[in-house]
């Protein structure tokens, strides 16, 4: 196995385990360098690029600023063709270095969804996230706490780790804001989260779950 197939194994087995705010600000600090080369590019990492194109299909002109989530490295920002106005919310200050670097971002916020968000901006018009909702510690909570960035009417597309939604209970949360009149219906798209057709998360899926604030 070559240094960049054992650089690649590592990372993906390693985004699987984490289940704290520790465990993420550790881990991407040690892969913050590779992740674009060897997780988006040698992996086929095409989740981001989803969401982009999900932005893309619901938007209107009016659904700006946008604000990237677990933005990480920019993959959802650099799928956004033209960008526009967007943040990146990160909690990983080595993987915003990166994002910072490619000149596409309006401002970053160094964040951990679990703490108090009253501190961040407000008023988006649209939250986007790819990668952000999988295995590990960022439940129902942390997606109704990002309500509050979002303005009456913003677009919502969050994407989740289609087994980690069944297991969390994300879609009880949903239909309890679309009951309450917080948010539209939810729709939802099902969609790869890597091109490659082997290894052991070859198949894995995520829930892109579109709605908008009431």
């Amino acid at each position: 196995m070559s240094d960049r197939e054992n650089k690649a194994e590592k990372l993906l087995k390693g985004a699987y385990r984490l289940q704290t705010p520790e465990d993420n600000v550790s881990y991407y600090r040690t892969f913050a360098a590779d992740y674009d080369g060897v997780f988006v590019n040698d992996m086929g990492y095409v989740y981001a690029k989803a969401v982009a194109a999900c932005y893309r299909r619901h938007a209107a002109d009016a659904d700006v600023p946008i604000a990237d989530i677990g933005c990480g490295t920019g993959a959802v920002a650099e799928a956004l063709d033209p960008v526009p106005q967007i943040d990146g919310f990160d909690i990983s200050a080595e993987m915003i270095d990166v994002a910072r670097a490619k000149g596409i971002y309006r401002a970053f916020y160094e964040v951990d969804l679990t703490a108090d968000l009253d501190p961040l901006p407000n008023g988006y018009g649209a939250v986007l996230s790819a990668g952000t909702f999988t295995h590990g510690h960022l439940g129902p909570d942390a997606l109704e706490s990002l309500l509050r960035i979002g303005r009456p009417g913003s677009l919502f597309c969050i994407g989740i780790n289609s087994a980690h939604f069944e297991k969390q209970g994300f879609g009880r949360l949903l239909d309890a804001l679309a009951e309450a009149g917080s948010i539209t219906a939810p729709e939802f798209e099902t969609v790869r989260i890597y091109r490659t057709e082997d290894g052991e998360h070859a198949g894995d899926t995520a829930e892109i779950v579109v709605f908008r604030l009431r």
